[in-house]
């Protein structure tokens, strides 16, 4: 396959990791072991597939564990070598009908090979609910540096550590509150407000609406009169208002190309 033999790294989409992925293959590629996971000290193990650790030394690695086993969760990231896929090959589903890369893990394991681990330093998140995606996002918007590559008309007012991409425009009247992001060839109109940990894509216009700690993908038209916090907004959709009832704070989650009105 297009593996060739080498080593290589499993990441989980729905996982978003701080530590250099980089700096750990170096670590994986100059040791003996045969993988090496990730690891991170969580409250509620019982979300997460977990690992048992006894005098530094991974011992059990069990998926969703119904009983406590352990508080060391895998965070979604494995490096392994091609010696796993003769164990994948022997693998059943397990009940949830799916191969588990723990079970694999383990059956290497139990047939006496090493298996390292690395716990994170920085933050983990797991993303797999909505409200997860909204802290990974505080997360990243903290650590941003401010850059305008756009245009910012005359009586805008930006503050904070704000990114603008290229082509975007950010109209007179218009306030921006970092951290906070906005992609490429986007427009916030006048009198829109954009408050800290939003994060806008790219061709995504803005008329007349307060948005924090909100998600904005791509092409999408908010045009609503609102306020909306704690968000979600899918690809290619539209969130307007009539204008004939009062303002009030939304909370939405809301799918690709989809037509939201007041």
């Amino acid at each position: 396959g297009f593996l060739r033999g080498d080593s290589f790294v499993v990441y989980l989409g729905d996982n978003l990791l701080k530590e250099s992925i980089p700096d750990l293959v170096r670590k994986f590629q100059g040791s003996d072991a045969d993988a090496m996971v990730v690891v991170s000290k969580v409250r509620d193990p019982a979300r997460f597939g977990v690992v048992k650790i006894d005098a530094g030394k991974i011992v059990k690695l069990i998926e969703k564990p119904k009983q406590y086993v352990s508080d060391f969760a895998l965070a979604g990231v494995y490096f392994l070598r091609p010696s796993i896929f003769r164990i994948i090959k022997g693998l059943k589903p397990s009940w949830r009908n799916e191969l588990e890369i723990t079970e694999a893990i383990q059956s290497l394991l139990d047939q006496g090979s090493r298996i390292t681990y690395h716990e994170v330093s920085g933050w983990w998140k797991d993303t797999g609910r909505p409200e997860d995606i909204l802290e990974a996002n505080q997360l990243v918007l903290r650590d941003l540096r401010s850059s305008v590559k756009g245009k910012v008309e005359e009586g805008a007012s930006i503050s904070g550590g704000v990114e603008i991409g290229e082509g975007t425009i950010v109209r007179g009247g218009a306030t921006i509150r970092g951290p906070a992001i906005i992609g490429e060839y986007s427009e916030v109109s006048s009198g829109a407000y954009i408050g800290p940990y939003t994060s806008i894509g790219n061709h995504v216009k803005i008329v007349g609406t307060e948005i924090e700690n909100s998600i904005i993908l791509d092409s999408s038209i908010i045009d609503c009169r609102e306020r909306i916090v704690d968000s979600i907004i899918g690809r290619n959709s539209q969130i307007r208002s009539n204008g004939n009832h009062r303002p009030s704070g939304r909370r939405l989650v809301v799918g690709e190309s989809t037509f939201v009105s007041f």
